[in-house]
């Protein structure tokens, strides 16, 4: 197992483990075959491991499998404040001290800000007295680093970045996510600061693996290398100096098996002008599918009514990329969840965006074919109630 640096000197393993998808037995967690799993992945140095408030049955699993063998003390353990539940100062203590007993810990190594779309959720936080409550939690040992995890575009990454002092942050990050919601651009901001950056969803919850079309496939067994398509996924991640760890939710032995050993082999700087000429192969074959030809370069923006333009477009092409569902669930997160608007309907068609166009996409008319199939009824109505909520008022100390 190779290991890379916090901000404090400490070695945190390459490879961690995403505590989401294990294995469902009746109503709750297989615990006999998570347990081997994660000691598998223990034995193989795997050191980091990420779970939720919200994963159901997760904290609890893991806190009871650490006591059990007795490694509480030798690993590091991320959990996440459920952000879009708090509505005042008390709610902080209620839900942190939950946490700390489904867990069995007294103390928590790396703890998020859970799913952060827009610096306004930040500012409501901060609004309810969190800057204050994180001061007390690290000064008393009971959180050792604090971050956020992230989902909305890059500018309000880098916004929220720069607001706070944070120990380490959390990205969505993969070889065909390289300029979708943080992306390089939030990467490499954080790593000129300093902070460690863990990678979530480095291969798409599986469908850079389960989804290949043949194309894709027959790129990387031509390439020469042995490597599967989860390899192929996991090297280019940690080809990159800037990834701290990146989190697999491994839910099999033989998955445990194969990340640690790439997470044994692959070296920063490793891949080669063949390997990334094998990976554009792939992803141009992944991408064949796409309704809008939008390479993400950004040069239509910014709008001037606020239109998410090349985060509408992406959602747009992972419908027909992945799925219906996977594409608005996307949108979801990452446009219908900022604080500003940043709709289709919002275009009132000035054309500067096409202007600037490298595509020379008809961005106008395809912004509107994009949010009919992205919005329908029920969609704009979810969205609606969700802003209510994620964006309602709440109240100081």
């Amino acid at each position: 197992m190779q290991y890379r640096k916090n901000r404090n000197g400490d070695d945190l393993s390459i490879l961690g483990y995403g505590c989401m998808r294990f294995t469902r037995k009746g109503a709750g967690i297989d615990l006999e075959k998570a347990e081997k799993e994660l000691m598998a992945a223990y034995r193989a140095g795997v050191n980091y491991y990420d779970t939720a408030y919200i994963y159901p049955g997760s904290e609890a699993a893991v806190g009871e499998i650490f006591e059990r063998n007795h490694i509480r003390e030798k690993v590091n353990i991320a959990t996440k404040l459920p952000q879009y539940l708090i509505g005042n100062y008390a709610a902080l203590n209620r839900y942190f001290d939950e946490e700390l007993s489904r867990l069995r810990t007294d103390y928590i190594d790396y703890y998020l800000m859970h799913h952060l779309t827009d610096l306004a959720m930040w500012e409501k936080l901060k609004k309810v007295g969190i800057i204050d409550w994180i001061r007390e939690k690290k000064q008393s040992g009971v959180i050792r680093n604090i971050g956020f995890s992230y989902h909305g575009n890059s500018e309000n990454f880098l916004k929220i970045l720069e607001d706070y002092d944070w120990d380490f942050c959390q990205i969505q990050y993969n070889y065909l996510d390289e300029v979708a919601q943080a992306g390089k651009i939030g990467l490499q901001a954080a790593a000129a600061r300093g902070i460690p950056v863990v990678i979530m969803e480095p291969l798409r919850g599986g469908k850079l693996v389960n989804m290949l079309p043949e194309a894709a496939k027959k790129a990387m067994a031509e390439s020469g290398r042995d490597w599967s398509p989860a390899e192929w996924g996991l090297r280019w991640l940690y080809n990159q100096p800037e990834v701290t760890v990146v989190l697999s939710g491994m839910n099999s032995l033989k998955m445990v098996k194969a990340n640690c050993r790439t997470a044994s082999e692959a070296l920063a700087g490793s891949m080669t002008d063949a390997d990334f000429k094998t990976l554009e192969k792939v992803k141009r074959a992944i991408l064949e599918k796409e309704k809008v030809g939008c390479t993400g370069c950004r040069y239509c923006m910014p709008c001037p009514k606020g239109v998410d333009i090349p985060g509408i477009f992406r959602c747009w092409n992972t419908m027909y990329t992945e799925s219906r569902r996977d594409g608005r669930s996307q949108f979801i997160q990452t446009v219908g969840l900022t604080r500003e608007p940043a709709f289709a309907s919002q275009c009132i068609q000035c054309g500067k965006c096409e202007k600037h166009c490298p595509q020379n996409i008809p961005i106008r008319k395809k912004l509107q074919e994009a949010d009919r199939e992205l919005r329908p009824l029920p969609y704009k109505i979810a969205i609606q109630a969700a802003r209510a909520f994620m964006f309602r008022k709440v109240s100081g100390k």
